[in-house]
């Protein structure tokens, strides 16, 4: 992939090109799931800004890239006719997330309450990451409903969103930090 220019001036009548190069309105589904996916990504390069722990951070890192082959896989409408190779989102991938959320949750006790976002800036970026990655899990299965996607994609993505529970959980002195509801607390 080269990105000779940033602009194109493509987008100013108010469509964009999808990965098959049909031209759709920016308000389109399939362009919002894109949207959300990279909004997504990005607020997990700013949790990565409050994360010193290696191990998180290589986690983090390749969800980052697994985004960007969840946007790749869903950018273009699945079409029996088109030969031309996909991205596609893999049972692998999903399955490395599933192996992530277990080994970081082992070291967690089990919770007693629900989790309120907070307790340290790492832990409140990925519980702000994680609501983003809830969003874009609705509009992808949203999506699912109205046309045909990779399945994968829409497990990988509730994947991620309980592998950022658990990270921020974790980031919160491996659960000890963690702030709990108490319900009922203002009555």
């Amino acid at each position: 992939m080269r990105l000779d220019r940033i602009y194109t001036r493509g987008g100013d009548s108010g469509l964009t090109s999808l990965g098959d190069g049909s031209r759709v309105p920016k308000f389109d589904l399939r362009v919002q799931v894109c949207g959300g996916l990279d909004e997504a990504n990005a607020a997990i390069g700013v949790a990565l800004l409050h994360i010193d722990d290696e191990e998180v951070r290589s986690v983090l890192a390749l969800a980052q890239n697994d985004l960007f082959d969840v946007g790749g896989d869903l950018c273009r409408p699945e079409d029996d006719s088109d030969t031309r190779p996909r991205l596609r989102v893999t049972v692998e991938q999903t399955v490395s997330v599933e192996r992530h959320i277990d080994r970081f949750n082992e070291v967690l006790s089990p919770l007693t309450s629900f989790v309120l976002p907070g307790g340290s800036p790492a832990s409140a970026y990925l519980h702000y990451a994680r609501t983003i990655v809830r969003r874009a899990e609705r509009d992808i299965a949203e999506l699912a409903s109205k046309e045909r996607v990779n399945v994968e994609s829409l497990k990988y993505v509730n994947r991620l969103s309980d592998l950022l529970f658990v990270l921020a959980r974790y980031c919160n002195g491996r659960g000890a930090n963690e702030v709990l509801w108490t319900p009922g607390l203002n009555r």
